[in-house]
């Protein structure tokens, strides 16, 4: 009597089991949710499949990462999983999804964004590198709840989008590749960098913004300190700017002509006629005008001017000033 408990409570619990396999064999085979946007998944080198298959259902595509993650240790494919970026399109079952990882990661595009160029600049540059319409873009960069999220200023991101070269999958989503530049900036905008401000007086958008001024000014690295220094310098005396490229800020591609008149027409940006700083960064500066921006060099300088061949005639007076200004123009005419 003992011994059929025994069978039957063996047979019941076999049973059992089978349904429990069974029941997971159907759910890692079937569809995942549905996928209203492309979905760029991004695997680091090393990462272990648990954290992968958690952030595959945090981003809606697997409905069971536990079990996906037990069956990939079960079967050892958790230790064939690629690191780098994957574009999921349509819904995959989890075991569709776990040969996804495992398989080729999808080809990345390169884009390269200089330094100084505007954010208007920078979307067109993405957008005809293939990235989508500038419109995505600038839905996000004109939404106070993504700025707010991004710890932007509420003018813009103008100054934040790193230049650097990128590389993402066509379809990568645009918050994904404003995320990735406002990353750059965030590891080049250091806490040492953020103490150099401060000992300056200036907050980090205060030195984004001169910096931006740097970039626009300075054509030869030699240079881009004793930029810097000279707006130190006035900026400390309160002095205006007096910044050509600030009054240029906002104008139509190509239009790069200053007149008189211009030099005196009040705007916010106009150096000329606002004390200090203009409210936001006029472009989105590189690494070296950041740095430059809170080590100017320790000179006297209040004034440059262009020599007419990238480089700059600098001077501490005003009679220097004019003097030089007199020579240079003079050769250019």
């Amino acid at each position: 009597m003992k011994r059929r408990v025994v069978i039957t409570l063996m047979v019941c619990g076999l049973m059992a089991a089978i349904g429990v396999v069974a029941g997971a064999v159907v759910l890692l085979h079937r569809s995942g949710p549905p996928v209203n946007a492309p979905i760029v998944v991004t695997i680091e080198e090393g990462q272990r499949f648990a954290q992968v298959a958690d952030e595959l259902a945090a981003l809606g595509v697997l409905r069971f990462p536990q079990l996906l993650t037990l069956w990939a240790r079960a079967t050892g494919q958790d230790r064939d999983v690629r690191w780098g970026e994957f574009l999921i399109t349509t819904p995959l079952s989890p075991l569709e999804l776990l040969a996804r990882v495992t398989s080729r990661p999808d080809p990345l595009h390169p884009v390269t964004i200089p330094e100084g160029l505007t954010v208007r600049e920078v979307v067109g540059a993405l957008a005809g590198a293939g990235f989508g319409a500038e419109e995505s873009f600038y839905c996000l960069l004109d939404d106070p709840a993504f700025l707010a999220a991004e710890d932007l200023p509420p003018e813009g991101a103008e100054g934040y989008l790193f230049p650097d070269t990128y590389s993402f999958p066509l379809a990568t989503p645009p918050d994904r590749i404003l995320r990735a530049m406002l990353k750059r900036f965030r590891d080049v905008a250091t806490p040492a960098l953020v103490m150099k401000a401060a000992k300056l007086g200036l907050t980090l958008h205060q030195v984004v913004t001169l910096a931006s001024l740097v970039e626009e000014e300075a054509h030869r690295a030699d240079e881009r300190r004793l930029v810097a220094a000279v707006f130190v310098n006035r900026l400390r005396r309160g002095i205006p700017l007096q910044s050509d490229p600030t009054v240029l800020y906002g104008r139509e591609p190509g239009d790069r002509a200053l007149t008189h008149a211009d030099l005196h027409r009040p705007t916010p940006y106009n150096t000329y006629t606002i004390p200090g700083l203009p409210p936001t960064p006029i472009s989105n500066p590189g690494r070296a005008a950041l740095e430059a921006a809170v080590d100017p060099a320790p000179v006297d300088y209040l004034y440059f001017v262009a020599r007419g061949d990238g480089s700059h005639q600098f001077s501490a007076t005003l009679a220097d000033h004019n003097a030089a200004v007199a020579r240079y123009q003079r050769h250019a005419h």
